[in-house]
């Protein structure tokens, strides 16, 4: 049996070398546009920053040692430019020659390309790149290291537009990032965002949101947005997005679905018969709800990769589908989700409920603890886990991680009170972060505890609720008052409460959530109508810096 697989990166490779595994006897022929395979493109923001020294580490494998070690018959710079699915049959063209290529089963593993939305003068424009390949990246190293620029545009506030806005910081330049969502990071929701918006800003960047790049001037040297704002650039960055890579797929009359994605069924074959796909250019299943989406990551790729390998070789495997976990660092932060955000629960008008948390990277009285600020969006009813977000210094990876598996394995924010992770002062707390989550979810839905969302709280106010600071005066001092708030600190709160009027409504709040809900507690058992301020002053003032008074 031949087995040709178009495409030798991420799902490509993951494939061939399964195949390889379970069918000794096989022919196995990886063809690949590019003159590079199993490179690691999730890296390239690193080299560019000088973490990853030498390039030869961004290839992970090369034709020879795949060859020597898996016998795959690997062809870099040849690109298959048509399918004949009725004949079994793949054109291929390289640099000396065009042909024809027969096989018994084909898996197209094309991966996506940059997005460049059209904008005037963008062909002219001698300083703009893309990255997404080993090419790429040699590009912008080459020109960095030649034109030695000082100022940098970047055009996306995505994970490649943040880590490079980041790796361009690093090598001295002044860095502007412009993102056409109304903030950074579009897969976080807006209060989640913040956070890294707060970290850019400390670290030098400039930010323009709700804008997009509307044309370039002077070969690209002038930046000019929709608003007629102009911006110098030494270097600008084009990280808008990804379009999956389907024009050979198109040939062989493949059925495709949302954005342009090749649709697969369970078993990822495609709408022609012994054609497969993987990787960034399909059309998955959001797991959590069964709908149509694109999660362009390695993760899922190489999964699925090794999937349709296991298909191929008679294996009863299924296409699950995908949640979408990512992680990005931004300086000092690390930013992490999995599976839907609020907007995306708001767009598909699912009933769900969200907490906001924070906790410590580990026990708070052994040094070094870190924040984490922690989002828990689930079913009010039913107790399922839509997804996750969270923001912090250390602890992030482990936490978002940990939820995701919980998000695989059908659990419910109950389950979360049941889970145990191992614990001593320099690697956990007691009371992990993920346990509070699922107190604090729990709380909500018995009833025990309501919450007010922070943008909700501007509209509470006006309807007549009151809101109530249980914080010490030390503190509202130091890092101000929310306008409008009565104080009352918490220790003082069961003599002083006959200050407050039963007939009107109060939200609660302190720095973080906690003692707020204690206040909750203390007042609804003497019958006052209390609900609590989801994520407290720390959320509400890094959103809304605006409504806080000093």
């Amino acid at each position: 049996m031949r087995i040709v697989i178009i495409g030798g990166v991420a799902g490509g490779m993951s494939a061939a070398t399964r195949l390889r595994r379970l069918n000794e006897n096989a022919e196995i022929i990886v063809l690949e546009k590019g003159p590079y395979v199993s490179f690691a493109n999730c890296g390239l923001p690193y080299y560019v920053a000088g973490e990853i020294e030498e390039r030869t580490d961004l290839l992970v494998q090369t034709p020879e040692a795949l060859q020597a070690r898996f016998g795959l018959d690997v062809r870099p710079n040849s690109e298959a430019v048509s399918i004949d699915a009725a004949q079994k049959e793949v054109v291929v063209r390289t640099a000396e020659e065009e042909y024809t290529l027969a096989y018994d089963k084909l898996i197209l593993s094309p991966g996506a390309n940059p997005f460049v939305p059209p904008a005037k003068g963008l062909e002219e424009a001698e300083n703009i790149f893309t990255l997404r390949s080993v090419p790429d990246v040699d590009a912008i190293s080459s020109f960095l290291e030649k034109k030695r620029p000082k100022k940098a545009v970047v055009v996306g506030a995505g994970f490649i537009g943040l880590e490079m806005a980041e790796s361009l910081v690093h090598r001295g330049m002044e860095v502007t990032i412009v993102e056409k969502a109304p903030h950074v990071l579009p897969p976080l929701d807006e209060e989640m965002a913040a956070y890294v918006t707060k970290e850019l800003v400390a670290n030098g960047v400039k930010l323009y949101t709700g804008l997009a790049a509307r044309s370039f001037e002077e070969k690209g040297k002038t930046v000019v947005l929709e608003n007629g704002k102009r911006l110098e650039s030494g270097i600008t960055l084009m990280s808008v997005g990804v379009k999956p890579e389907t024009t050979v797929a198109l040939t062989a009359g493949v059925k495709t679905g949302m954005r342009g994605g090749i649709v697969v069924n369970e078993e990822y074959e495609t709408s022609q018969k012994d054609i497969y796909a993987v990787g960034d250019a399909i059309v998955v299943k959001q797991q959590i709800n069964g709908k149509d989406t694109m999660i362009a990551l390695a993760s899922p790729a190489n999964r699925q990769g090794r999937q349709v390998a296991d298909v191929i070789s008679g294996l009863n495997r299924k296409n699950k589908g995908s949640i979408g976990t990512a992680i990005v660092r931004v300086f000092n932060l690390a930013a992490a989700s999995t599976g839907l955000s609020e907007k995306q629960l708001q767009q598909a008008g699912e009933t769900y409920d969200v907490i906001h948390i924070q906790g410590k990277s580990h026990a708070g009285y052994y040094p070094n603890a870190k924040n984490i600020v922690l989002k828990l969006l689930f079913n009010p009813v039913t107790g399922k886990i839509y997804g996750a977000q969270a923001i912090g210094e250390d602890g992030v990876d482990k936490r978002i991680d940990i939820l995701a598996t919980a998000i695989k394995a059908d659990m419910t924010v109950q389950d979360l009170l049941e889970l145990e992770f191992t614990y001593a002062p320099p690697f956990g707390s007691a009371k992990d972060p993920v346990n509070v989550a699922g107190y604090a979810a729990l709380n909500l839905m018995e009833g025990i505890s309501e919450s007010v969302q922070w943008y909700e709280l501007e509209n509470k106010q006006t309807e007549g609720h009151l809101l109530l600071d249980v914080r010490n005066e030390s503190e509202l001092e130091t890092n101000g008052r929310l306008k409008g708030a009565v104080n009352i600190p918490l220790d003082h709160l069961r003599d002083r409460m006959s200050e407050l009027p039963k007939d009107q409504p109060i939200i609660v709040s302190c720095h973080s959530g906690l003692r707020s809900y204690i206040a909750e507690r203390i007042l609804k058992q003497n019958n006052y109508q209390v609900k609590n301020l989801d994520g407290a002053f720390a959320l509400y003032s890094t959103v809304r810096p605006e409504k806080v008074v000093k």
